[in-house]
């Protein structure tokens, strides 16, 4: 494929290929709506709803599912500006949301680490919930920690996913300039960079006093990033509904169920012991290929396969998300619909206060116990929570203060 000129690589491209038009695809925001349920669910302490999340039937979570749709959304909200106006404003677009993410970052674990603080200060409970989540070490030296947290050395546990996010996203600008040789071009250094990230060769320092490294290596999860950002930008075709395709994944979920799942393997020991000897030989060899860090392939594989059912059962076009019909079912489906669908759009919002919420309903459930009725009020209080901070957030994007025209 012939390259272009330099000139034209850095200039608006009005005479080439026209960007998709930028439209909401149902699918991506339903999805990304239930990404932020499960994880919610996930990061509250001790919640017994999350034994039954995607994550522990299988080697992909949540986690997964918000770094693919990241990568669809960003193909919808970013990659247009490279091809509107030039490979230099785009990039500004993409450090403008660079710069928002990093605050959101910073805000979150300053808000979290005071809660925790000011709870271990109240006197009222015997544990220390500071030391829960590891950041006795942010307490008893903040100065060089405050340092390390804003240039991003120091990534505490419990706050390492949206750093991962920052990185990907600053890998954009150079993705764009590649496919003006060739989507070649693109997917060879994607699937570089991700086999280097296997060896540990990009690690990134998550803290001075050990040898920690960041728990999601952005390097490694770039490569599912800009697989769902290919998708949306069409670099790469949509999949057919096929059966031999539907049949091959729902049995590669099946099958790897008891080596990416304890639960799962824990069951089959109690029924079939001699199988999960078997299968107990063969969970080694599988460890690195599972690896969360860094990424693994049975992790991309299962995502994929989990992705393409989801698909497939969303019908073209995202219609089944789409209710239908006058009856009071009708209704019902479609209120939730829109309730997901509105929680997936402010995913950002969603996820940055979901983070803090859940540290506090982890708390409320301390002193009420974890009972059956106690779970579920914590958990439908969360999630009446974030599907209200969706709706604010984009109450406030609205910018209802403006006169309309």
């Amino acid at each position: 494929m012939a390259t272009a000129s330099p000139a034209s690589d850095f200039a608006p491209v009005a005479s080439q290929t026209a960007a998709p038009v930028r439209t909401r695809d149902p699918r991506l925001d339903f999805y990304r709506g239930i990404a932020m349920f499960i994880i919610l669910i996930a990061h509250i302490p001790n919640d017994p709803w999350a034994k039954w999340i995607p994550a522990r039937f299988g080697f992909s979570d949540a986690t997964e599912i918000f770094v693919f749709c990241s990568g669809m959304a960003s193909a919808i909200a970013f990659g247009g500006a490279f091809l509107r106006k030039g490979w230099w404003l785009g990039t500004a677009r993409v450090s403008f949301r660079i710069w928002q993410v990093y605050w959101a970052h910073i805000c979150l674990f300053f808000f979290v680490a005071m809660t925790m603080a000011a709870l271990d200060q109240s006197g009222l409970f015997e544990k220390t919930y500071v030391s829960s989540l590891n950041l006795q070490h942010f307490f008893n030296d903040p100065a060089s920690q405050i340092v390390g947290l804003f240039t991003l050395t120091y990534v505490p546990n419990y706050f390492d996913i949206l750093p991962m996010y920052l990185v990907v996203l600053a890998m954009m600008p150079l993705f764009m300039g590649l496919h003006r040789i060739g989507f070649w071009a693109v997917a060879l250094a994607s699937v570089t960079i991700w086999l280097v990230a296997q060896y540990g060769y990009l690690d990134l320092p998550a803290e001075p006093w050990s040898d920690r490294q960041w728990f999601f290596n952005p390097f490694g999860w770039q490569l599912l990033f800009f697989t769902g950002f290919a998708f949306m930008r069409g670099w790469i075709p949509a999949p057919p509904v096929s059966k031999t395709l539907i049949w091959a994944a729902a049995l590669f979920l099946i099958f790897s169920m008891p080596f990416g799942s304890w639960k799962v393997f824990t069951w089959i020991n109690a029924v079939a012991p001699d199988l999960a000897d078997e299968i107990r030989k063969v969970w080694p060899v599988t460890k690195e290929f599972r690896n969360k860090t860094d990424f693994g392939l049975f992790r991309y594989l299962h995502f994929l396969s989990l992705a393409y059912l989801g698909w497939v059962i969303a019908g073209e076009q995202g219609h089944r998300l789409i209710a239908t019909g006058q009856g009071a079912a009708a209704k019902v489906w479609q209120s939730l619909l829109t309730v997901i669908t509105k929680v997936g759009q402010q995913s950002l919002a969603v996820f940055v206060f979901s983070m803090a919420a859940a540290r506090l309903i982890g708390v409320g459930l301390d002193l009420s116990g974890r009972d059956v009725a106690s779970v579920f009020a914590a958990n439908m209080i969360g999630f009446a929570m974030i599907i209200g901070v969706a709706y604010l957030a984009a109450w406030f994007k609205s910018h209802p203060w403006k006169s309309k025209k």
